[in-house]
Parts: C-alpha cells; structure tokens; sequence
C-alpha cells in the first residue's frame, strides 16, 4: 500500500476545543492579563475566526504579548502547566487513533495549523506527530515579539507553507504529490488547502464548511 501525507488541523479537529482560546483561559486564570478585558477580545477574535474573519497578526499580538518580556525558561515552564491542564483534556482517543491508522500504513503525519508555533509544539509531540507546521513566531534576544515570522499559516498561508516544506522536502530527494494526500479538518477557513489534496474530510464541521461538504460531496465524520 503505497503511504501518502495525511494532513491534521489541530484546534477543533484533532482537540475537542481550541488551543489558542484555551491559552487566552489560561492566561487569565494565572492573573498574568484582566479577567474580563482579556476574556471580552479573546472571544472577539475567535468569533472572529468562526467566520473567516480573523486579523491573524493582530490576534498574534494579543495571544502574545502577556509573555513577551519572559524568558524562554519562563514561558517553557508557564506552557508546560497550560499543555498539562488545558490541553491533555481536550485530546480525543479516536485521534490518537487516527493519527495511528495513518502512521502505522507508513504515511508522513503532519499537523498544519494556523495556531502559533510556541503554543502547538508540545501539542503535536503529545500527540506523536513529529512533522508541525504553524505560525512561526518572532523571537528577538530571546523573548518574543508579538510578529509573526514569514507567512502565517491561515487560509491560503496554509497552501503556501505546505508547499514550502513540500519543496524542501524535495530539495532533500524525498517526494510527496499534494495531488494525492488527504486532509481533515473542521474549519471553513482551510477551504483553500482541502481544494488541493484528493481526498478533504471535514471533522465535526462548522456550519459554513458541513454545508461545502454536502455541495462537494466530501465525507464528515466526528472524532468526538
């Protein structure tokens, strides 16, 4: 059987919630921002998101700046405890399961996510997948910026980070047809990306995309 990418969203796919929105919790749990400042505009830019409307840079910032002036031990210890209690509960055994399926008929597992890199690297290695691509962040002496670096990986950023790595892969001698990968995701916003691959699942859908899935034909399926 010949392998394939098989390509996973994170947030509302692979996790039962959204990792970015549950950073924003955690933060405020921590007394590190204000409670209903932080909470008002976090839920402003995930509404935001839900209806493809996202400023991604501008939500960057805000995800970002509460721990722009710590250390990368400060926010490596802050992200260990966010990763142990927010997010080890939101993991779903039928993904683990799929991401076994996949892994175990030799195919190259990678999480594409919009969702920035500092937050999802643990995310992905708790989940066994070795291969991320996300939002890069900026990082200046060793702290933060709140920029993100290159293209962020949204909407049609995803398409173009993919074939990036899909470039360097083949720089490397190691070839890999988007032609023929499959995609899950839950997001209407990866519209772009799921027009590429052949085979799109949309994984306990938003409205917009359950809708695009029954025009096109694109099997749902739940992971909950």
């Amino acid at each position: 059987m010949k392998s394939r990418l098989a390509l996973f969203d994170l947030d509302n796919t692979l996790l039962a919630g959204d990792s970015d929105h549950a950073w924003g919790e955690f933060l405020i749990e921590h007394d590190l921002v204000s409670a209903n400042n932080h909470r008002e505009t976090n839920e402003a830019h995930y509404q935001n998101y839900l209806a493809g409307k996202l400023d991604i840079r501008e939500y960057v910032r805000f995800t970002v700046n509460p721990v722009s002036s710590f250390s990368e031990q400060e926010r490596n210890c802050l992200r260990e405890k966010f990763v142990e209690r927010a997010i080890r509960p939101m993991i779903l055994p039928k993904s683990t399961a799929l991401i076994e399926f996949h892994q175990t008929r030799g195919d190259t597992c990678i999480i594409i996510t919009a969702t920035n890199d500092f937050i999802t690297a643990p995310i992905a290695q708790q989940l066994g997948v070795n291969i991320l691509i996300a939002t890069e962040l900026e990082t200046v002496d060793g702290r933060l910026t709140g920029r993100i670096q290159g293209e962020p990986c949204y909407q049609e950023g995803k398409v173009k980070k993919l074939s990036d790595w899909l470039e360097q892969e083949r720089l490397h001698g190691r070839s890999f047809e988007l032609s023929s990968a499959v995609f899950y995701t839950d997001s209407i916003n990866d519209l772009p990306l799921m027009e590429q691959v052949s085979e799109p699942i949309a994984v306990d859908p938003d409205d917009s995309l359950r809708h695009e899935a029954q025009v096109r034909q694109w099997k749902v399926i739940s992971l909950r």
